[in-house]
């Protein structure tokens, strides 16, 4: 990884806990409830967002070596995505996805770059179930596009979303920017950073189940404590 991506992946890392990530209790599209929820959309766009946000995808989609010709994604999450890393990148053609064919004019559900056997890339913001995403792979193949490969900027792995989304996308790769515990670790870090630690006892990492060293304001071990 190049410092550059580097520094651009952290700082895009960061501002996701500052402004996408809560703490809380959230119910869920999928209907489920959780102790944390994730926008990803008030970080992708933000202004200096939406800029790391098409470093990051781009300098990822030419490490791997992909070299599709359009990027796209079910909308909306995948919207500010597609427009950023098609910027970016400068050769990136964008397309959208709508949730269903439009009822009026063409007719179309795929919008933007229409070239049929063309290399694309599939992006989504968050996975949690991966419908979106499977959604979005399966307009894409019906169409008529090549997928080599499928990308979201964050993966709720607890939710178990992954399997079904490598099912759809087959034989591509799927590759997610951050886990939820990514985010999550940044954003108790940020808010942390000025706590005072007291030595916690018999306790463990809330972040990773190590042996816990301070409780205070959260059970942390050694490597976690600010």
């Amino acid at each position: 990884m190049s410092p550059s991506h580097s520094n651009a992946r952290q700082q895009l890392l960061s501002l996701l806990a500052h402004k996408s990530f809560r703490l809380g209790e959230f119910k869920l599209s999928s209907g489920g409830t959780s102790d944390y929820y994730i926008d990803c959309r008030t970080t992708t766009l933000d202004a200096r967002g939406a800029r790391l946000t098409g470093e990051t995808f781009a300098e990822e989609i030419r490490k791997q070596g992909w070299k599709p010709q359009a990027i796209g994604g079910l909308t909306m999450g995948a919207d500010p995505i597609v427009t950023a890393v098609s910027v970016v990148s400068g050769d990136l053609n964008g397309f959208l996805v709508r949730k269903a064919e439009k009822q009026h004019g063409t007719g179309q559900r795929i919008e933007g770059f229409r070239e049929k056997g063309a290399k694309v890339v599939i992006v989504d913001d968050v996975c949690t179930t991966g419908a979106s995403t499977i959604q979005a792979i399966e307009a894409a193949r019906e169409f008529g596009f090549e997928i080599v490969a499928v990308m979201c900027l964050v993966e709720r792995e607890e939710a178990g979303g992954r399997p079904s989304v490598e099912k759809a996308a087959a034989p591509a790769p799927f590759i997610s920017i951050f886990t939820a515990k990514d985010v999550r670790i940044e954003h108790v870090m940020q808010n942390d950073e000025t706590s005072p630690g007291i030595f916690a006892v018999a306790a463990t990492c809330e972040l990773c189940g190590r042996p816990a060293v301070t409780n205070n304001p959260r059970t942390r071990c050694e490597a976690h404590k600010v």
